[in-house]
């Protein structure tokens, strides 16, 4: 049977993981170091360090991919065939060499699309509908490589990046369990980029959780969604208070963005820079979320104030 490592490090690896261990002789998965979390700042294993932890497969978590002993290590192993899935680090040239058959990723959108560390939450942020799993050929470039294979997933209008990745989390290791064998025969067909048509997809950071109430309401309405969990959406409504929003709606109103339209028992509607936003609901700084018009009763707020 042929022998293969894993790099991958959330849980949106873990579907992908079962796959490689169920068709082949998975020898190695390779993980993020374990990483601070929580009010104590503990050090916590990754999903798949658990994994492999919990089934007695030779765990790797080196600091740097390109550490000539790690890279020492990884050839020592024998392998025919590397599968990547949300590593979270660029691989260097040097270790995309040595597996037999090279490295292939599993990518959570249609290729050339989305290239990038945060391709599910920047197709719901663009206003996509839909998007995908492609698996590819790895090389020297950002998801630059040949197409081995995809398949499409709908973004529904209440999905957020938090339930869209669970979803094509589990599409990602159907399609690489059933592509599995020709991809260890080498006889999976490979398709060129159309490099034309490709748009990138950054890292996400904190300052892409601010709400800019300047921006059309469908935009807002798109970002609150794709950036659940994390980073959030982040609106201030006074110089000491900034409140996390958690739901939305697009609806019709209009003024100087930032106006508050309506703030009372029934609504909070805010005007943008074209439309206006529904808030439904929200959570304060260290406390529960609710419906927005709860927050409002215990945190009145007038018509024509100007937030954000």
């Amino acid at each position: 049977m042929s022998r293969t490592a894993f790099f991958g490090t959330p849980d949106f690896a873990v579907p992908s993981l079962d796959a490689l261990a169920a068709g082949s002789e998975l020898v190695a998965v390779v993980a993020q170091p374990d990483k601070p979390s929580g009010r104590g700042r503990e050090l916590t294993p990754p999903s798949t360090a658990l994994w492999a932890r919990a089934r007695g497969v030779r765990l790797l978590q080196p600091a740097r991919a390109k550490a000539p002993e790690f890279l020492a290590e990884l050839a020592a192993l024998g392998l025919d065939l590397v599968v990547v899935a949300a590593y979270g680090k660029i691989l260097p040239a040097a270790l995309l060499a040595v597996p037999r058959l090279g490295c292939v990723n599993v990518h959570a959108s249609l290729l050339p699309k989305f290239r990038g560390a945060a391709p599910i939450q920047w197709a719901i942020a663009r206003g996509e509908r839909e998007t995908g799993v492609t698996l590819m050929q790895m090389d020297e470039g950002l998801d630059t490589g040949p197409m081995l294979a995809a398949e499409s997933v709908p973004i529904l209008p209440e999905d957020t990046g938090g339930s869209l990745s669970q979803k094509l989390s589990v599409v990602g290791g159907e399609l690489l369990r059933a592509k599995l064998p020709e991809l260890l025969a080498g006889t999976l067909p490979r398709s060129a980029q159309d490099s034309t048509r490709a748009t990138l997809a950054p890292k996400l950071t904190r300052t892409d959780a601010v709400m800019d109430l300047s921006l059309p309401a469908m935009v807002l309405h798109d970002r609150v969604r794709a950036f659940q969990p994390w980073p959030g959406a982040l609106l201030r409504l006074s110089d000491s208070q900034v409140i996390k929003v958690l739901r939305t709606s697009v609806v019709a109103g209009e003024g100087v963005a930032g106006t508050v339209l309506e703030a009372g028992h029934q609504s909070f509607r805010v005007a943008t820079g074209q439309g206006a936003l529904e808030l439904l609901e929200l959570q304060p700084e260290g406390k529960r979320r609710m419906a927005a018009v709860d927050f409002l009763a215990g945190h009145p707020m007038k018509v024509g104030t100007i937030i954000g």
